[in-house]
């Protein structure tokens, strides 16, 4: 039982630039309500490369108070079997299920907790980046009382199941664009997530289904998960390219899934005027464009899209019946000695998707 092991190996951020991989950290102690787990797998994401690299958004401008709160363990994209549940707790788990959950653990109370809207709560904890609400690199992790914990078949190969999280963002993504079969669609950036949306907007059946990225290897995946066509901006005039397949109008719907400022511009400059522009990303710098082209110039609707609320069920029969497709988007798996490497991987892109660490 894991309440006889005292202590475990995690990977602790202590500041900025100051990542330690600890051999002898304390297991957390359950509290009133609470889950144990240990961690089988758990995702690097985007989030955790930026907060590697310093990203004002997550430590500041030196002027602002960091987002995150240290010491914390990083990792929010996790899979473990529960261990230990405390008493108090009312929720489905038990002792041996398998299980993952949501990054966001909502208070429950606030206005939009209490309007159904739990993931844009006021008062949230987030794992991976706050010192009570540690994340998943570690051989365990705790998930606090208010956790929405879901269950994974014990079958489920570890490479699908890893991708639970991942791909239930990318559902509500494509959820708020709202596609119909009239529309031609754009996602830009096809790394794990993007290629999460192909998946769903293929399922949504528009009339042209557009994949844009740098890397050749991750268009090709896109061309098999579904998309119509597959550019290269690196390669062609990706705005010029879509306004002749639409007799000069530009798309009906852009996803910018790359964080970068340039596919923001790129999109507005690509979508059509009464379009949908779906904003995903988490950007490491701030990002400047004409505002007015949102307005005056094309009258747009703009939305935003955050975590993966009432996706999580859904996603995981999809994946298992593989309505949805995930072969290929697991590229590496590293030990959890061996973190910097697996950062780097990811950071570098270079022939990988979603990378995972084993603990």
């Amino acid at each position: 039982m894991a309440k006889t092991v005292k202590t475990m190996k995690a990977l602790v951020v202590y500041g900025k630039n100051d990542y330690r991989l600890e051999s002898d950290y304390p297991v957390p102690e359950l509290k009133k309500g609470e889950v144990l787990i240990k961690v089988e797998a758990c995702g690097v994401c985007a989030s955790d490369i930026k907060n590697w690299h310093g990203a004002e958004g997550y430590w500041g401008d030196g002027k602002s108070e960091p987002w995150v709160k240290t010491p914390f363990i990083p990792g929010h994209e996790f899979v473990g079997e529960v261990v230990e549940v405390a008493e108090g707790y009312q929720g489905c788990a038990k002792a041996g299920d398998r299980i993952t959950g949501e990054q966001i653990v909502p208070c429950g109370e606030c206005m939009f907790c209490r309007t159904g809207h739990y993931w844009m709560c006021d008062q949230a904890d987030i794992f991976g980046f706050r010192a009570h609400v540690n994340g998943a690199m570690a051989e365990y992790m705790i998930l606090p009382e208010k956790t929405r914990i879901y269950q994974i078949p014990k079958d489920l190969e570890l490479e699908k199941a890893i991708l639970i999280e991942p791909y239930s963002c990318a559902k509500h993504a494509v959820d708020r664009a709202d596609i119909s079969n009239t529309d031609v669609v754009v996602i830009s950036g096809v790394g794990t997530l993007g290629l999460a949306m192909v998946n769903y907007a293929r399922l949504r059946r528009p009339k042209k289904l557009i994949a844009i990225d740098m890397k050749e290897d991750r268009l090709a995946i896109a061309k098999s998960f579904g998309a119509d066509i597959c550019l290269n901006p690196s390669e062609c005039d990706v705005v010029k390219e879509i306004q002749s397949m639409t007799n000069g109008y530009g798309c009906d719907i852009y996803i910018e899934a790359t964080g970068h400022p340039s596919s923001v511009q790129q999109g507005l400059d690509a979508i059509r005027k009464l379009g949908r522009f779906i904003e995903f990303s988490v950007f490491g710098q701030k990002v400047s464009v004409d505002w007015s082209v949102i307005g005056d110039g094309k009258e747009l609707d703009i939305l935003g899209a955050h975590l993966g609320p009432y996706c999580f069920d859904v996603v995981t029969e999809w994946i298992a019946d593989n309505t949805i497709y995930t072969d290929g988007v697991v590229t590496h798996t590293f030990s959890l000695d061996q973190w910097q490497q697996a950062f780097e991987q990811n950071a570098k892109g270079d022939g990988s998707l979603k990378v995972v660490i084993k603990p």
